[in-house]
């Protein structure tokens, strides 16, 4: 091996020419381990990422691995490694020692004011849906006789959550309305099926901001969409098995039964909001009965804004006046309850004022993500970011590995309830799992406490009522042992935990090739399908089955088919053995993003016609 080594008063350059070395069955390039280089001070050049370093190795390239360096032998060819003139010594000065201690925790601190105003975006991002969807939401709950189809009820669960961004809302509406004897035990728990799923939407669009890096956003959608997958596999067999039987009915019913209740005491547990109430209700505040009031079917809440009203008294006071000395009756104005917001009295709709909060959200929102992933791109080049990968994915040594996964639901649930939202919790570590700092499978267990923590919001409200408390937290307990009911299916037995990991690391490799795929996933699933469903099932059972059942006969025979073409192809007839002789576009995304890519060129070029012609 031939080195050359050019020192400069940037540092110093490194050049090794290619050379055999036995294969000792390692993928990765380098034979620094993961940490060591930052212990020598030694860094990749910066015109070389992750992509070109695998460049010459793709077809063994795992893109679900976390990104490191092992120590291993490969075939290097003009690998560049540059020496910082400030690790080029092993001993730092005190200075040196103390501005590393500064700038580790200025990095720290930054990424805790981003996710504080990341978490304060993600509640803009909900009031503005409340406003452009909530009265919606309300009436699609005040109609028993479409919330008594299991399948209505699912999707507008569904429907509703993905409207007013919060699982928590819609739980707390379908509690409400059974503690008022509005909606009965049976029909409601379809809805919050449906809460489950719709809540899943906020971190399957967080994961967007990553769509510029493909590996990242590959992991990074993949994590969001494992939390769909599990809760659609969960729906698809409780849902039956509780039509059939009534199991959580049932199993709730004789809960409560043993349980002695009495009448619900005003419960407000805000946890985590009293830290970021003050900046949030400085811009907005939403007036969530009003939603209820229609879901529970007064008129008096149709006509009413969701922003919040000050309410305000008149009070009759006697004065004496100064120059007369004569006794008058006078009217103040005076306000009982101060709400003083930015959108106050405002004349402008509740649509207006959506719409100008889910711009200001979203932009909020990308720009926290996009300053979060690039604090964390650079503490991952510190000793730290090994210390908290070993940490994170770690498992309990020996025989007590298995019980790893079920601490980290224990911590999904604790962390859950203290942010009192499964939506934050889940988008907060969707960008960790794109930048490589928390593996797939690791995540897995902890969104499936968040789905366990994020039910006692449910509960809670269910312990408020002041009639009808058994009902109300029969319906809360619903909720908490259908999420623990998935878990139990689709966790405990190794085979099964892959089928949702192995469905998210399939969509995530898609999403990655096809950018536009996962834009096309997100308003399919929660927006196209659940409202094509609900509207087939406002036609009657009839018409549900006669197009839903063909179609979903068909993709089980498809998923099947693909299952054993990979694992026992001679089983099949020779003409089932692949799908070759199908049309392109029926096996395929190839034709579809060509399509997407032309018309994205010619929107390029308009636009830059348009904007050529208003130039001259």
């Amino acid at each position: 091996m031939a080195v050359v080594r050019n020192d400069t008063s940037e540092g110093a350059r490194i050049e090794m020419e290619e050379m055999p070395q036995p294969n000792l069955g390692c993928n990765n390039i380098g034979y620094l381990d993961f940490g060591e280089e930052e212990e020598a001070g030694i860094q990749l050049d910066a015109n070389e990422n992750e992509g070109d370093l695998d460049a010459n190795n793709e077809e063994n390239f795992d893109p679900w691995a976390l990104p490191r360096i092992q120590r291993c032998w490969a075939k290097l060819v003009s690998l560049r490694v540059t020496f910082p003139r400030a690790y080029l010594s092993t001993d730092l000065d005190r200075r040196g020692k103390i501005k590393r201690v500064a700038t580790v925790f200025a990095k720290i601190v930054l990424l805790f004011v981003l996710l504080y105003f990341f978490i304060c975006s993600l509640d803009f991002l909900s009031s503005a849906f409340r406003l452009l969807g909530g009265k919606a939401a309300g009436e699609a709950f005040a109609s028993n006789k479409i919330l008594s189809n299991p399948v209505a009820g699912l999707m507008i669960g569904i429907l509703a959550t993905v409207l007013v961004q919060s699982s928590s809302t819609t739980t707390s509406i379908v509690v409400s309305m059974v503690a008022s004897d509005i909606l009965p035990v049976k029909p409601a728990i379809p809805i919050v099926m449906g809460a489950n799923v719709g809540t899943t939407v906020t971190n399957t669009i967080v994961s967007l901001a990553q769509l510029t890096e493909r590996n990242e956003f590959r992991r990074a959608f993949a994590g969001a969409v494992v939390h769909d997958i599990f809760n659609w596999l969960s729906v698809l067999v409780l849902l039956p098995l509780e039509v059939i039987t009534g199991y959580l009915r049932r199993l709730t019913g004789l809960i409560i039964r043993d349980l002695h209740l009495s009448e619900g005491k005003k419960t407000n547990q805000k946890l985590l909001k009293v830290v970021t109430e003050p900046l949030t209700k400085l811009i907005i505040q939403i007036d969530k009965k009003v939603i209820t009031k229609i879901a529970l079917g007064k008129t008096d809440g149709k006509d009413k804004s969701l922003i919040k009203n000050c309410k305000t008294e008149e009070i009759s006071v006697s004065r004496v006046g100064e120059e007369t000395n004569q006794t008058r009756n006078v009217t103040i104005i005076t306000e009982k309850d101060t709400c003083s917001f930015l959108f106050e009295g405002t004349t402008m709709s509740d649509t207006a004022v959506g719409v100008i909060l889910l711009v200001v959200a979203i932009f909020m929102l990308l720009g926290c993500l996009i300053f979060i992933v690039k604090i964390l791109h650079s503490m991952l080049r510190s000793k730290l970011a090994k210390i908290i990968k070993k940490t994170i994915n770690a498992d309990f040594p020996g025989p007590f590995k298995f019980l790893t996964g079920y601490l980290a639901i224990l911590v999904g649930a604790g962390m859950t309830m203290l942010l009192q939202s499964s939506s934050i919790f889940t988008s907060a570590i969707t960008p960790l799992i794109g930048v490589g700092v928390m593996t797939l499978e690791r995540a897995f267990p902890l969104t499936l406490g968040a789905n366990i923590g994020t039910t006692a919001t449910g509960i809670l409200a269910a312990l408020a009522s002041s009639s009808n408390l058994d009902k109300a937290l029969q319906i809360a307990f619903c909720h908490l042992f259908f999420n623990i009911s998935g878990i139990i299916l689709w966790y405990p037995i190794p085979h099964m935990r892959r089928v949702p990991i192995r469905f998210a690391k399939s969509m995530g490799n898609k999403s990655a090739e096809y950018r536009w795929f996962a834009v096309s996933y997100l308003i399919l699933l929660f927006f196209i399908f659940p409202a094509t469903v609900f509207g087939l099932s406002l036609a009657g059972w009839r018409v549900l089955l006669g197009v839903c059942l063909p179609f979903m006969l068909f993709l089980l025979f498809v998923i099947v088919v693909n299952i054993l073409q990979r694992k026992a192809p001679h089983i099949l007839p020779e003409r089932l053995q692949d799908w070759e002789w199908l049309p392109e576009w029926l096996r395929s995304l190839e034709p579809f993003d060509c399509l997407v890519i032309k018309t994205k060129t010619k929107i390029k070029n308009c636009w830059e016609a348009v904007v050529l012609y208003f130039h001259r």
